[in-house]
């Protein structure tokens, strides 16, 4: 863990040499977001309700997605860059540490443009979200949880590269995660509503966890605690084992 946080540092110490950078990228991605929430606010304001999501309801959804987006794809941004990096060759350094390769890609970096959507989702709920001291604390726990769970799909998805020899995996995991988490899950029926609860977890990423904020329940808890550790322990073993099928590139990098 002493290494670890040392690395988490460097990333850091490397962001924060160019603060107008990290103002900026930041910036740009707050500006998006408040697009986005501007879209929803103006739809549900000229519909009303549709099948229990209201305005509230879904800009609550935006502020966990976006924090816990913020978390997994700002401070975890290697998550998604585990595919280019087993075809390129780029993990020769990190296996020379004595420290958990998996652990040190995630913390190695830092992606500013990201961090403005952690920012934004802090925001967003404590302007929207009718904060608590109760709805506080289970906020702070359910983006913790959906960020976790969507760096570990992100690490899964970009394992993939290990076996099949193509790096596109992590981008199309992310972009679809991220793309149904941000829609109400009630909207969807069918095959969409089986791929969203079983092959991309998007719902619990966002739809749960709304739930969870609102009126939590033991069910609804255990159930994204169980995904969440489901998805966290499959995305190392795919990425240990798909270590064993690792080519070194002669690329010696810092990860």
């Amino acid at each position: 863990m002493t290494a670890l946080l040392t690395v988490m540092r460097s990333a850091v110490t490397e962001v924060r040499a160019k603060p107008a950078a990290l103002v900026g990228a930041a910036g740009i991605m707050f500006v998006n977001d408040v697009v986005w929430v501007l879209f929803w606010t103006l739809f549900f304001d000229e519909v009303g309700t549709i099948r229990q999501w209201d305005r509230d309801r879904i800009l609550l959804l935006l502020s966990i997605v976006t924090a816990a987006a913020g978390i997994a794809l700002g401070v975890f941004a290697n998550a998604r860059q585990v595919g280019r990096m087993a075809i390129d060759g780029e993990l020769d350094a990190a296996l020379a540490l004595p420290v958990p390769t998996l652990a040190y890609v995630l913390v190695r970096r830092i992606e500013p443009i990201n961090v403005g959507d952690l920012g934004f989702g802090i925001c967003l709920f404590l302007v929207a979200g009718d904060p608590t001291p109760t709805r506080a604390l289970t906020y702070v726990a359910v983006v913790l949880c959906s960020a976790v769970l969507i760096t570990s799909f992100l690490v899964l998805t970009g394992s993939v590269a290990f076996f099949v020899g193509r790096a596109e995996g992590g981008e199309l995991g992310m972009q679809a995660i991220i793309l149904f988490a941000s829609y109400p899950s009630d909207i969807f029926a069918g095959a969409a509503k089986v791929l969203l609860y079983g092959v991309v977890p998007a719902v619990f990423v966002s739809a749960v966890p709304t739930r969870i904020v609102e009126d939590p329940t033991v069910a609804d808890v255990l159930l994204f605690v169980g995904v969440t550790v489901a998805f966290a322990l499959a995305a190392w073993a795919a990425f240990t084992r798909g270590l064993r099928r690792y080519t070194s590139g002669s690329v010696w990098t810092r990860a």
